[in-house]
């Protein structure tokens, strides 16, 4: 009766462990598909009254073109001629409208290849300035040799606090920002190798998990 409990029981829980996390990615997709949906809705109007085809493929026919626009535009400004106008409608006209700067600065932080830019370089911050470390990101250098550093909650990145601090207290940790992501949403699980990278000998007395 035992192993049939645990057969069951195991079995039971094996099933969630393959099946829910589809469930929350499929989930999770078509929150997203929803939401840019619901942004471009005016635009899938207009493909589905000249086209008389359904909303899913209107949509998704509206976000490629977007997609494709967005990349020929960046191919656009690359170009010296291209790069030259976009320069001069932004000083003279773009710049002028309020909020523009801070909505670009927000933008280029997100998904620039600026080597400064948040969640491009990993860090272990002292935040109290003793030996407690949080896994956080640079998100600014100051002249003084400071930080400012952006520490996220876990399970959920896209929150948290930010701090200043001295450069001292701050410890860049040489690993792919994807390891960090994965350790912070699965609430510190995994972090062996962000602390194995600023605490080596430390580290390498521990027992393995």
């Amino acid at each position: 009766m035992d192993k049939l409990k645990h057969f069951l029981k195991t079995s039971l829980l094996g099933g969630v462990v393959v099946i829910l996390p589809v469930a929350i990615l499929v989930s999770v997709s078509i929150w997203v598909f929803d939401l840019i949906a619901s942004w471009i809705q005016p635009l899938t109007n207009i493909v589905i009254k000249d086209t008389q085809t359904n909303e899913f493929i209107a949509a998704a026919f509206v976000i490629i073109l977007i997609m494709t626009a967005c990349f020929f535009v960046g191919i656009l400004v690359r170009t010296r001629l291209g790069g030259f106008f976009y320069n001069q409608v932004e000083t003279r006209i773009l710049k002028l409208a309020p909020g523009y700067s801070m909505i670009k600065e927000t933008v280029l932080q997100l998904f620039g290849s600026r080597k400064d830019s948040p969640f491009s370089s990993v860090a272990l911050a002292q935040i109290f300035c003793n030996s407690t470390l949080a896994t956080c990101f640079i998100t600014d250098t100051h002249e003084d040799g400071s930080y400012t550093v952006f520490v996220p909650t876990g399970p959920n990145p896209t929150s948290g606090l930010i701090y200043h601090l001295q450069g001292k207290y701050v410890h860049p940790v040489p690993i792919p920002v994807q390891d960090a992501m994965r350790s912070i949403i699965s609430c510190g699980a995994g972090s062996r190798k962000l602390m194995e990278q600023h605490c080596p000998d430390l580290m390498r007395n521990l027992p393995d998990a």
